[in-house]
């Protein structure tokens, strides 16, 4: 345990579906849930709204730690005082997350707060480091996957309910390009993290990957499920 903090850690890559796993997983817990992705969605938000290049780094650091921000009881995302819940979760705004989380300075930045999140009863952290980096010694840690083509369709239709004309070709290769960086950065590539519970989500549902990490609770901590 991390001070005392069980923890599980949903790595994968963009479109895998550990959003939804790990929100889950906190609910039926009563856990603590820490969305890693919305912190770096806010750094590449800031960062394009004061015109800040990917490049500079040391401005993108200072972007990440002294940021604004705060999540309420419901999970919106609090800049200051303005809700950009919606605003991160756009296109734009993960390949914006994509990029600046390639700083090495911004993921270090980013690192005590992310660590923060480790309180009673217990934390479930979804991300694409967690388990490698920012959790290493979690007792559970999960590696969720599915196929380029899935993600891209699962995507187009969350954002085909939102009333955006996209195109599930184009979200394909997105998809594909933000796996690629996301794979060969220099600091915390995405990997599975060793002795992960590996689970490919194209052919299952989300109750049935639910489960299959439920049971691996269940196996780790006897007492509490």
């Amino acid at each position: 345990m991390n001070n005392g903090t069980p923890i599980i850690t949903i790595d994968g890559p963009s479109g895998s579906g550990k959003g939804t796993i790990a929100k889950l997983l906190a609910e039926r817990l009563g856990w603590h849930l820490l969305d890693s992705g919305a912190l770096y969605r806010v750094v590449g938000l800031l960062a394009r709204r004061q015109g800040i290049s990917e490049d500079a780094a040391e401005q993108l650091a200072a972007l990440a730690r002294e940021m604004p921000l705060r999540f309420d009881a419901e999970g919106r995302a609090l800049l200051a005082d303005e809700d950009v819940s919606l605003e991160i979760r756009s296109e734009t705004a993960g390949n914006q997350a994509s990029k600046v989380a390639a700083v090495p300075a911004v993921r270090q930045a980013l690192l005590d707060w992310q660590r923060g999140y480790a309180r009673p009863p217990g934390l479930v952290a979804d991300g694409r480091d967690m388990g490698s980096v920012v959790f290493p010694n979690a007792e559970i840690k999960v590696f969720l996957t599915a196929s380029a083509e899935e993600r891209a369709n699962r995507r187009y239709k969350q954002l085909i309910e939102k009333g955006l004309d996209v195109n599930v070709a184009d979200l394909a290769a997105d998809i594909r390009e933000r796996d690629e960086r996301d794979r060969n950065r220099s600091l915390a590539p995405l990997v599975a993290p060793v002795a992960a519970l590996e689970l490919d989500s194209t052919h299952l549902s989300i109750e049935q990957v639910v489960q299959q990490v439920l049971e691996r609770v269940a196996q780790t901590f006897p007492d509490l499920l």
